[in-house]
């Protein structure tokens, strides 16, 4: 909708400008009138010149996300009307981007739509798992249920992929360090020494050699070496978009030591919880699987839900499959098996995720507990290697004098 901007002065004298909303000009001076404001002066806002490139648009968080999807499950249980509860919030909404889309969401949904098919035309912001589970509280009839733990859940799963990424950060930020000291040294440090070395007329040691022709081999190759990282990175990018590569890249991540083992658990923790929310909310089991699968963000997890899925139309119970598949651990399976076996598969899963969560913590602690002195080990041997052996031919000069 146009926004407006007014100004003009109050029933006291006193001047006022603003902003509002409205179809027209005229519906926005009639809402001008409303105030008070005696011979107002409207115009239309001028637009921003970046409003049309989406690069330059904020983007929809899952904080944003979830805070939206609380908001809304409060009004609904306060006995709000669904179009009106998503235009209050979109007024008050500060991202522009959502502002907009709950906008298109909320004309959608008054022109006869679900929410749930409504919210479906944005896929970058509503996933598969966040629709049908919409579906599911709208076709029971408790959406505002469904919403406040729809929220609960994307909180929990924003806490674990926060210590997930903390655990990875840590590592490549002192990799990246390394990386750009070492590249300084060798190529702003090494020559001055290099140039002085030369005026002694005598064999350098074979370190300190070492270490002049690599700082020789990267200024002359610069260019090429980050031409080179970048045709590098493209290339791991297009093999990681396809699927088979994806699926190799996948499952050697899965076997690297400790990397794996925390990817596994976090796996595991996401494909629990993310299922119990469905089964609890209603949804089939079948959808749920099918659903649940796209979330793992691991093809090797991935294509193993859906081997279990298709064991389950067969009519199969779902622990089999699941120990079938070799990827999820026997404890999982026999706590599946369990849960299956009394009715209460919803609440198994639940225990197994916030056991898993504990193990991720655990993980998470051992990593950075055995990265932290590999770093200063590498860090220090690089850099300690380097000025050594530019020193080792200063020490051969004062032995000799």
């Amino acid at each position: 909708m146009p926004v407006y901007v007014w100004k003009g002065k109050n029933a006291l004298g006193e001047k006022r400008k603003g902003e509002v909303e409205a179809s027209d000009k005229a519906a926005a001076l009639v809402q001008v009138k409303r105030l008070r404001i005696s011979n107002p002066i409207i115009k239309g806002k001028n637009k921003d010149l970046l409003a049309g490139i989406a690069f330059f648009q904020p983007k929809v968080t899952g904080k944003d996300v979830v805070i939206f999807t609380r908001q809304l499950s409060t009004m609904i249980d306060a006995g709000l009307p669904l179009v009106q509860a998503i235009g209050i919030i979109e007024k008050q909404q500060e991202n522009s981007t959502l502002k907009k889309l709950l906008d298109i969401v909320r004309a959608d949904v008054e022109a006869g739509s679900t929410l749930a098919d409504a919210m479906r035309k944005h896929p970058k912001v509503f996933d598969d798992f966040f629709t049908n589970m919409i579906e599911a509280g709208e076709t029971g009839g408790i959406l505002d249920t469904i919403l406040s733990r729809l929220a609960v859940f994307m909180e929990k799963a924003m806490a674990l992929s926060k210590k997930v990424k903390g655990a990875m950060i840590y590592p490549a930020i002192c990799l990246l360090l390394s990386v750009a000291i070492l590249a300084v040294i060798l190529i702003f440090v090494i020559p001055v020494f290099s140039e002085m070395f030369a005026s002694f007329g005598k064999a350098l040691p074979l370190p300190t050699q070492i270490v002049i022709d690599m700082s020789n081999f990267v200024k002359a190759y610069i260019l090429y070496i980050l031409i080179a990282l970048i045709i590098l990175v493209y290339i791991f990018k297009k093999i990681y978009g396809t699927a088979k590569g994806r699926l190799s890249l996948d499952r050697s991540l899965l076997s690297l030591p400790m990397v794996g083992e925390l990817l596994h658990k976090v796996a595991v923790s996401k494909f629990t919880r993310t299922l119990s929310a469905m089964l609890h909310s209603g949804v089939p089991i079948l959808e749920a699987l099918r659903v649940v699968a796209g979330t793992t963000n691991n093809k090797v997890i991935e294509r193993a839900v859906y081997r279990v899925a298709d064991s389950i139309a067969e009519g199969r119970p779902i622990a089999e499959p699941l120990e079938e598949s070799g990827v999820f651990p026997n404890m999982v399976v026999q706590m599946i098996n369990v849960g299956e076996s009394v009715g209460a598969l919803d609440t198994m899963l639940d225990k197994i995720a916030d056991f898993y969560d504990q193990e991720v913590d655990q993980a998470v602690g051992n990593i950075t507990s055995a990265i932290e002195p590999l770093m200063m080990v590498v860090l220090g041997g690089l850099i300690g290697g380097v000025v050594i052996a530019m020193y080792l031919p200063i020490f051969q000069i004062a032995s000799l004098v």
